[in-house]
């Protein structure tokens, strides 16, 4: 049985930090997280990602990463992902249409972090490394793939496996 659908976990890329009075909501990429979303732009062109679907936090930060990574498909910002926990995130997930092959997901960690680690089966094959990656460290503009056979409605823990892990470091930012 082939894995058919894909999620996309993206971090939003670095922020800023410069304005302390900022609302954390408000902040603005960074001039490294700028650079760190081209870097991630080419690889999603590179590797031939077009997300169906994406979700993105309404952050500035998320949506500025949105707008530099230039993905196609339609584009659904929801307030609701701002400070969501991994459940919340999930729960989300499950409201896919089933005929939907590729999501994309914008967002914030801890959600995202224990996101891929909840849903990626632990296995030890290819991609064993990617996933202690992601157990150290989910980083600003990290990318997982993930890929399962199962409904949206179905996604729960260990239904679906790490296909690829980039960061921008990674790929040489």
């Amino acid at each position: 049985m082939s894995l058919s659908k894909r999620l996309f976990v993206l971090r939003h890329a670095k922020s800023s930090w410069d304005d302390p009075g900022l609302a954390d909501f408000d902040r603005p990429l960074a001039p490294r997280g700028r650079s760190a979303v081209a870097a991630i732009a080419a690889h999603l062109d590179a590797a031939g990602i077009t997300p169906e679907l994406v979700l993105c936090s309404s952050a500035r930060r998320t949506r500025e990463t949105l707008e530099g990574v230039a993905v196609g498909g339609r584009h659904v910002i929801e307030s609701a992902l701002y400070n969501a926990t991994c459940a919340e995130v999930l729960h989300r997930l499950h409201q896919v249409p089933e005929e939907v092959e590729s999501v994309m997901l914008v967002g914030h960690n801890p959600a995202l972090q224990a996101l891929v680690l909840r849903l990626a089966a632990d296995d030890n094959g290819a991609n064993g490394s990617g996933l202690a990656e992601v157990r150290r460290k989910f980083p600003t503009g990290a990318l997982a793939t993930l890929t399962f056979d199962c409904a949206w409605t179905e996604l729960s823990p260990r239904s679906a496996q790490l296909a690829g892990y980039v960061r921008p470091k990674s790929l040489g930012f």
